[in-house]
This record gives structure tokens, sequence and C-alpha cells, in this order.
């Protein structure tokens, strides 16, 4: 066998089923190049579901990471260390916010905003105890821990797992007047990504995430917006909540602001809702940890500087223009996305979402499929205009085929 069908054979033999990744072994990365253990080279138009925003093997974020494996890399929360406070200071201005509570998976920081949500209905809001409602989207993905997935609709993420977390309530996606009588005096806040970039990279009808601030306020429910595939530059702003103009009451991050290079999730709100926090009442060994702090301070030093998202916004232009020439043409039904950040629906007659990324990835090109004819695209930001078109046209060429 060679080496790649060697190392798939061993991880199929040692590791649980719960993915199906494609059949490449990756050896080496750098910028948005990845290399296999035969030595084939390969466009990474995946990024990580977002993670590696600023590309494999970046040069600062390494040197950051370096840095502080010299020094200090875990105390635990139960000490105080000396890159903790400017992290969460900084981490704070970025997203306009007073206060961070740092963990480590995007899932954890997803398990954390709603436990905040809930004290701070039951301490500020006065929500009778036991009876907080939250309010979600349906087709949401926000993670896979037995109270998040309680909430999904997508049968693969939820089946087999119950009994489920109750306290929630599951409406339309993009539809305000779902959204008002959903709500009661125990909604306590309304969690949704302002892109849902598992369903396909969905994007809400326009005015709909100023309508949900809106409605929110109203009804003093906190507006929770888990951004953590759609922030930190991928859409072309900092958060894709900036595209019309609205600040939530909290910011769900992670995914990008751990660089590719360590998880790193944060919530990040004001301080009389992080406030509802007293000493035990939740924590973590690793969240805020001087690695991580040292990493994600990097991040945000970058992201300050806003070129990337700029790049983001004027690559993303031109690939939206590039990818909207397909559609229509036969092979490509719709076209949704912003920024660096597209989902094309293929036409059924030219295979699933599945083999068209095995096609694909035979001319070289990393994608990958979601909801059977859709394939999401989302590169580095780091990608260069070049690189980026010839992506395309291996795209272009596996769909004349």
């Amino acid at each position: 066998m060679s080496a790649t069908e060697t190392a798939i054979a061993s991880a199929e033999a040692h590791s649980a089923h719960n993915y199906h990744p494609l059949p490449v072994v990756v050896a080496s990365a750098e910028g948005a190049w990845m290399t296999d253990v035969e030595g084939r080279r390969y466009l990474d138009l995946l990024a990580g579901y977002s993670a590696l925003n600023f590309g494999h093997g970046n040069r600062r974020l390494l040197d950051a990471a370096r840095a502080q494996l010299e020094r200090v890399t875990l105390t635990s929360r139960a000490f105080h260390h000396d890159r903790f406070a400017d992290f969460c200071t900084e981490l704070a201005e970025l997203c306009g916010m007073e206060m961070v509570l740092p963990m480590n998976t995007g899932a954890e920081a997803v398990e954390t905003a709603v436990k905040t949500a809930r004290k701070w209905g039951y301490r500020v809001k006065g929500v009778p105890d036991g009876m907080a409602k939250i309010i979600v989207a349906s087709d949401n993905f926000h993670g896979r821990t037995t109270t998040i997935i309680s909430f999904s609709t997508d049968p693969e993420a939820r089946a087999d797992y119950g009994p489920y977390t109750p306290g929630f309530e599951i409406v339309p996606y993009g539809d305000l007047t779902a959204l008002r009588e959903a709500m009661t005096e125990n909604t306590v806040a309304v969690l949704i990504e302002p892109i849902q970039g598992e369903a396909g990279v969905l994007v809400p009808p326009a005015g709909y995430l100023a309508g949900v601030r809106e409605l929110t306020r109203e009804r003093n429910v906190l507006f929770v917006a888990d951004e953590i595939q759609s922030g930190l530059g991928r859409t072309g702003k900092t958060f894709a909540l900036e595209h019309e103009g609205v600040v939530p009451d909290m910011y769900v991050l992670g995914k990008a602001l751990g660089g590719g290079v360590v998880p790193v999730s944060a919530v990040v709100s004001s301080a009389e809702v992080l406030g509802v926090f007293r000493p035990g009442e939740h924590g973590s060994t690793f969240g805020g940890n001087p690695l991580a702090c040292a990493v994600a301070l990097e991040v945000i030093a970058m992201l300050r500087t806003g070129e990337y998202q700029e790049r983001a916004a004027e690559l993303g232009d031109h690939l939206h223009r590039e990818l909207g020439l397909l559609a229509g043409g036969g092979a490509v039904e719709t076209v949704r996305g912003r920024g660096l950040w597209a989902g094309v629906d293929i036409a059924p007659a030219l295979g699933t979402g599945r083999q068209i990324s095995e096609r694909l990835m035979a001319e070289r090109v990393l994608v990958k499929d979601t909801h059977g004819s859709t394939i999401r695209i989302a590169p580095p930001l780091v990608i260069s205009k070049e690189d980026l078109d010839w992506g395309l046209d291996r795209l272009r060429t596996v769909l004349s085929a």
C-alpha cells in the first residue's frame, strides 16, 4: 500500500468513525498550501473551517507561540499569569465590550454563553428559577455537546443522544415575525449565527440582523452572536454583524482566535452580563492559559491593522464575481456568502458535494461538502489572487467534465 493508504487504514482501524475525511493525509503546510505524505501539494480552500484565517504556519503566530513555550504554558486559573490581563483587555477592546470569559473550543464558548444568558436571566432580568428560554434558529450549528445538539435541527448531529436538554425554542432562520411571536417574559437570549456556516453559508435577508437587535433590545433579551466561523475577518469585517451596523450583547468567538495554532475561544460581553459570575460558578483548567493568550494577542494585533479584513473584502468580491458567472449555467444552482466565504450548490446531476470535493482533490484543491450537494469555499485570508484563480480554474474544470 502507499503511504496514504497505510495511514488511512491505520486511522480507520484505531479511531472512532465520527468523521468522513477526504482521502488525503497532510504532512506539512504553509500559507494556503498543504503537502501530503506522498509529496503532493494541495490548495487549501477550507482553512480549517475558518480556524486558519491567517494561513498555515503563520510566522508571527508561530514566533509568539515559541516565545511563550520557553516561558510558561499553563498555570490553571488557580493563579494569575502575566499574559492574561492583556488578552482580556485587548479582546474586549477589539469587540467594543468590557469583559472576557476565555475558554478553549467553540462548543465550550457556546455552552458558556448559554450558562451566562440563563444566569443573567435569573439574577438580572428576574425570570423565575428554571424557566429561562433561549431562542435559536433552525439549521443552526453551534457545536456538538449534549446541550447544544438538543437545539439542533440536523438529525445527523442530534439522533440517538437523548434525553435532550430543555429550555430552547427553535424558529426559522431569517424570520423576524416568528422570532417576535416566540418571545415571552421568560426569554433570556436569542442565539444565532450572523451567517450559518454548516448549513451551507446561509446569509440572512437584509435587515434581519438589525431587526433581531431591535427586538431583543425592546424585550430586554440578550442578543448572543455566534461569530465562531463568521468573525475575525472572514467576511471582510472584523465581525459579520458589522455589515448591518449591529453590535450584540455578547460575542461568542473561537476558531481563528487561536490562529490554527492552539484552541482558543471566548465569550465577550458587558460587565453587567459577565458580572453575574462569582468565583467557583464556572471555569476551565486550560481556559485563558498563557500559551493561548500569547497566540491570541498576536491574532488581535494582526486584526487591529485592518489589512486582513480589507483583503477578505477585496478577494471576496472577486471570488463571488467568478462564482456568480458559474451560477445559472447548469452546473451551479446557487452561490451564497460574504467575503472569502461561499456556499456553492452543485446541480445534483453532476454529483453530490462529496463527489465534487473528491474530484477537486484529484485536481489538487481541497474543499468540503455539506448537506448533500453543497460545497464550501473558505480559503485562508492570506491566499494570493493568483492562487485563488488557479483554484477556481480547477473548479471550472471539474464542473465541465
